[in-house]
């Protein structure tokens, strides 16, 4: 089997008071080659940009960095709406954008915004109808009457644009399930790597899930939130006592993540700082000009 295209990104913070570093950041990645900024999506906190309003302006300011918000918060940005602007900036941009989906996990903040609290197993039913609504309202076609437990429109015009791919942060059984059904790849949650027990507990799920759908498994893909150092020198290890990723030199790092690719069948990358948080300039130049290069020199041509 041919590999599919990896894709190389990273994740950023959307502090209000780092924006000059963010535009920073991501005028160098698109520099660099990479593929893709995210941003993260908590409207409850005054402190940080709207995520896909900071996502809109960023697009309009580079040329071929795509981006996507990991994950978007839905339950604060209903379906139809979000159809509406996923298609909007997918247009506006050449196609560059990804639909990060999640059901939403801090729920005590997201009802103080007044949105109505949902139990976990309803949360994920909205999360699966919301995704198949987007879906619904893309593409072009007849009007869209929709009469579901958790959305409902009637006679609206599908956008005349295709919905962009859309990748999930699924964690629970549910949702790993849900992932399988209908979406186009899986960001593990908890910066979770291809060696650890998250993902290969639940992998086979989503696997299943897609099968029983009549889908290919291979038709989701896997990126990962990756953090770590990246180093002058090589660590004499890279991983911790506990299996986690540390980092490495550039040398260690091109190893490990052709590895991914190769034998655990990684489908991109999206780094972070070892805290969790934004790179720092010169680790995300190493990353857009060596790493990422070599890595995907390593794997031209490979199958697997």
């Amino acid at each position: 089997m041919t590999l599919p295209n990896v894709v190389f990104g990273f994740g950023a913070h959307s502090e209000i008071a780092e924006q000059p570093e963010l535009l920073r950041l991501t005028e160098q990645a698109d520099r660099d080659g990479l593929d893709l900024f995210s941003l993260s999506d908590h409207p409850y906190l005054g402190a940080r940009l709207d995520a896909y309003a900071a996502l809109g302006f960023i697009l309009g300011r580079t040329r071929h960095l795509g981006g996507f918000v990991n994950v978007t918060n839905l339950p604060t940005r209903p379906a139809p709406m979000l159809a509406r602007t996923v298609t909007s900036l997918s247009t506006l941009s050449g196609g560059r954008v990804v639909l990060g989906m999640g059901a939403g996990g801090l729920w005590d903040r997201i009802a103080d915004l007044g949105v109505p609290r949902l139990s976990a197993a309803d949360a994920v039913d909205a999360f699966e109808e919301g995704i198949t609504l987007v879906r619904l309202l893309s593409g072009g076609g007849e009007p869209v009457t929709h009469e579901g437990t958790h959305y409902r429109v009637t006679k609206i015009e599908p956008a005349p644009v295709p919905a962009p791919p859309v990748w999930t942060g699924s964690v629970g059984p549910k949702s790993l399930a849900a992932t399988g059904r209908v979406a186009d790849g899986w960001l593990p949650g908890h910066a979770a790597d291809w060696l650890s027990p998250r993902y290969r507990a639940g992998r086979p799920i989503i696997d299943e899930a897609a099968a029983s759908a009549g889908r290919e498994p291979s038709d989701v893909r896997t990126i990962f939130n990756f953090p770590g150092h990246i180093t002058d020198r090589p660590l004499p290890a890279t991983r911790d006592q506990d299996g986690r990723w540390i980092g490495g030199s550039v040398d260690q790092w091109i190893e490990e993540l052709t590895g991914a690719v190769l034998e655990h069948g990684a489908s991109g990358f999206m780094l972070f700082s070892p805290s969790g948080g934004t790179q720092d300039l010169t680790s995300l130049r190493r990353w857009g000009a060596e790493i990422a290069p070599a890595v995907r020199e390593a794997i031209s041509g490979r199958t697997v």
